[in-house]
């Protein structure tokens, strides 16, 4: 049985790492609400700039557009939306894999990978997957300033790269926000702009006037959507981060203080067998003077 110092130490030790799992867990839950206020806000805006897209899409300028068109998958982007810290369960883990099963998924195809968080950079930044010149070299500086300017960069240096060719498709892979405890990994495409459904029951039909005419506004709706999904996706991927890491220090609080108790228990057993055993040692002593 390990000695009452030792396990006085573990004791203290245990109890410092549970005040700051519980101090994490508590900023953790302030930044969460403040970024699930965030995508609280935009997912109408993106949803309604998605279902005007589809409903003023059946020109045939969308099919025409530089955006929409649809190539031989030869060269392939990722964009890899991780955090920039970790002790946040698997939150970056599952993007980082399925980004990986992409690429298993394509073993002919020219893969190259933006990271929008740190996390994720250092895991490809020394592969053959690193992006080349006219992409953001450290993108992930974006959340020391979460802003739409910000993301619209990005957005805009991905798209110009498509629309010259120089890559075919582009797909985002993050973790969309449900609540603080359940986060859903998504992969979505980003370019080619992905064609309305051909259901038409999912299709709101609205009567809209046009001023100046339709091609122009697709036009205009066409990159300011693709800049929002973007945005949205890492609010999204911000929101979701700070869910898995409250959730992941809620769990290692408690685990600590699981922890705590076991040692206590240990310690109060080893302390009443050393009591015990001084307590033998001075009968059998008493024993022996009076014999002598």
């Amino acid at each position: 049985m390990a000695n009452l110092k030792e396990i006085r130490s573990r004791i203290s030790s245990v109890n410092s790492t549970m005040q700051i799992t519980s101090a994490m867990k508590m900023v953790s839950a302030a930044k969460l609400r403040r970024a699930q206020e965030a995508i609280t806000r935009m997912r109408p805006y993106a949803e309604k700039l998605q279902e005007i897209l589809q409903n003023v899409s059946g020109s045939p300028s969308v099919s025409e557009n530089a955006y929409a068109q649809n190539r031989e998958v030869s060269r392939l982007l990722i964009i890899s939306v991780t955090s920039n810290r970790g002790l946040a369960g698997a939150f970056n883990n599952n993007v980082i894999k399925q980004v990986n099963n992409i690429i298993q998924d394509h073993p002919n195809t020219d893969i190259k990978v933006l990271s929008i968080g740190k996390k994720s950079f250092d895991v490809f930044k020394k592969t053959s997957h690193t992006p080349g010149v006219g992409y953001p070299e450290e993108p992930f500086h974006i959340y020391d300033n979460l802003t739409f300017d910000e993301s619209s960069t990005i957005a805009q240096s991905v798209m110009d790269k498509f629309s010259e060719g120089k890559i075919d498709k582009v797909v985002i892979v993050y973790n969309s926000f449900k609540n603080a405890a359940v986060q859903i990994l998504k992969e979505e495409q980003f370019l080619p702009i992905v064609p309305p459904s051909s259901d038409k029951d999912n299709i709101v039909q609205s009567d809209y006037i046009f001023e100046p005419n339709r091609e122009e506004i697709v036009d205009e709706l066409i990159p300011k959507s693709l800049k929002i999904q973007l945005y949205k996706a890492i609010l999204d991927s911000h929101a979701s981060e700070h869910g898995a890491r409250m959730t992941a220090m809620h769990k290692a609080t408690d685990n600590a203080g699981e922890l705590v108790k076991d040692l206590k228990l240990t310690y109060n057993k080893a302390r009443q067998a050393s009591i015990t055993n001084e307590i033998l040692e001075i009968v059998a002593g008493a024993e022996a003077l009076s014999e002598a």
